[in-house]
């Protein structure tokens, strides 16, 4: 076995032991992505010198006897759209190519104080704002499973990195389904994390601030191949820093939940279509809980089909102030056809009514909490429908088609609970995948979950591109 092969967890372990050293899995990473990325482009800034360098530090940091942090020689991947010191933080706009981080985002921060060594970013679409990774400045990602359809968005690039070995954990970010969409797309791991649970921000746009439903609902989050990856990224990147006021410093795991842990499933999410292959996902999810103990019963939470509509009534509202004007000016002609297609299928709203939009959330979120009492997790499809064609968003109709797929997707960020998404079945070359969500600060049940899920899938591995014909 190779060492691109091994999860992080184990391949820190055999660095931490001597029996691989960071050179060995930074070279062995390093010609993983020479081999495959040329088919897919996931990695579009390939940083091999200083990938190089810093397993050279971090070997002789281990010859010395010196204290190793937990991803010590582990080589990894991060986000276009996040801040890193000496990199631009172009999130795919030609105009911003040359917008060079001055300081770390304190998530690649948190990567590089636990040891980790970054081999390189991963695409986006032009400012993180679709489902299909694509854009301009580095061109399109291709879906290593089947390169005709998305490997999902915003962090695609993250999400067919991981599946095809290149680095054993990935960056990514979520506000609309932007790590548990490509995790799905793509068969891997994601894990969205709650409100505040990681500090968010990015000193190149801090003083400019966010829109108030980017603050509400975006965070960030780990694509991985195993769920123990997971949990470990996110102790990982879940490190403070007190400029972002949102972070919140509690315990990884909370108190334990009433016995046995009772879980809604909804294999079929209100409001439009869904596919077979998805509702069939949800139930052998289900199927897999119910067998280690947990009380599995088909059961809606509150008012889905408003909760999806007030995501666009506040998410549409904010982008129309602020983004749009900008996605105009300095987008691509697909990201500028997609956010139009979408405005004209979910129209901005006025001031009071974005204003009462924000306060039926709240009360929304009330109702959603006092659900969750009683049922501790609950699991929809990370998508109602299979991974759309490229570049399938460019229409009002093809907009239209993914938009409602993406419906189960919107419920956690409006939010700001968590969702992990793990594959469960198949449909031809494609992995089937569920979204497990629970109440804020409790990644560890989605985990837990997660992990019984998993023993009874088995474990995701690194798959070769499937090329287009």
């Amino acid at each position: 076995m190779e060492l691109w092969q091994y999860d992080a967890t184990d391949l820190a372990r055999l660095i931490r032991t001597g029996q691989a050293s960071a050179r060995e899995a930074v070279d062995s990473v390093l010609a993983r992505l020479h081999k495959v990325n040329p088919a897919i482009n996931a990695v579009v800034r390939v940083l091999e010198s200083e990938a190089r360098a810093e397993a050279e530090t971090a070997d002789a940091a281990r010859a010395r006897g010196h204290a190793l942090p937990p991803l010590h020689g582990v080589p990894v991947t991060t986000k276009i759209n996040v801040d890193q010191a000496g990199l631009p933080t172009d999130n795919g706009v030609i105009p911003l190519k040359d917008l060079i981080a001055q300081e770390d985002s304190p998530v690649v921060a948190n990567l590089k104080h636990a040891g980790a060594i970054i081999v390189g970013r991963t695409n986006a679409p032009a400012f993180s704002m679709r489902i299909f990774s694509d854009n301009a400045l580095h061109g399109r990602t291709l879906n290593p499973r089947d390169p005709s359809v998305t490997p999902g968005g915003s962090s695609g690039g993250a999400g067919a990195a991981t599946a095809t070995g290149i680095g054993a954990i990935a960056h990514g970010n979520d506000i609309g389904g932007s790590v548990r969409i490509p995790a799905y797309c793509n068969g891997v791991v994601g894990l969205r994390t709650g409100f505040a649970r990681i500090p968010s921000f990015n000193p190149t746009g801090a003083a400019a601030g966010r829109p108030i439903g980017a603050v509400l609902m975006a965070t960030q989050g780990p694509h991985t191949r195993t769920v123990r990856d997971a949990r470990l990224a996110l102790e990982v990147m879940a490190r403070g820093d007190r400029r972002d006021w949102r972070w919140n410093d509690v315990p990884m795991r909370g108190a334990p939940p009433a016995r046995p842990i009772k879980v809604a499933i909804v294999p079929e999410v209100p409001g439009g279509k869904s596919h077979p292959a998805q509702v069939a996902a949800v139930r052998l999810a289900g199927k897999h809980l119910r067998a280690a103990g947990y009380v599995v019963e088909e059961i809606l939470p509150p008012d889905i089909e408003r909760c999806v509509e007030l995501w666009h009534e506040i998410c549409v509202t904010d982008v129309f102030g602020g983004l749009w004007p900008m996605m105009q000016k300095m987008g691509d002609p697909d990201g500028i056809a997609a956010m139009q297609a979408w405005l004209s299928i979910h129209k901005p709203v006025d001031l009071a009514t974005y204003v009462s939009a924000l306060t039926e959330r709240e009360a929304m979120l009330f109702k959603w909490m006092t659900f969750m009492q009683q049922w501790p997790l609950v699991i929809f499809p990370t998508l109602c429908g299979l991974p759309p064609k490229q570049v399938a968003d460019i229409t009002p109709d093809g907009q239209r088609e993914v938009l409602d797929s993406m419906r189960s997707a919107l419920i956690a960020p409006l939010f700001g609970l968590p969702g992990l998404a793990v594959p469960v079945g198949s449909h031809g070359a494609l992995r089937t995948g569920v979204q497990i969500m629970a109440m804020r600060n409790r990644e560890d049940l989605c985990l837990d979950a997660g992990e019984v899920i998993e023993a009874a899938e088995g474990i995701v591995t690194p798959i070769d591109p499937v090329t287009a014909a």
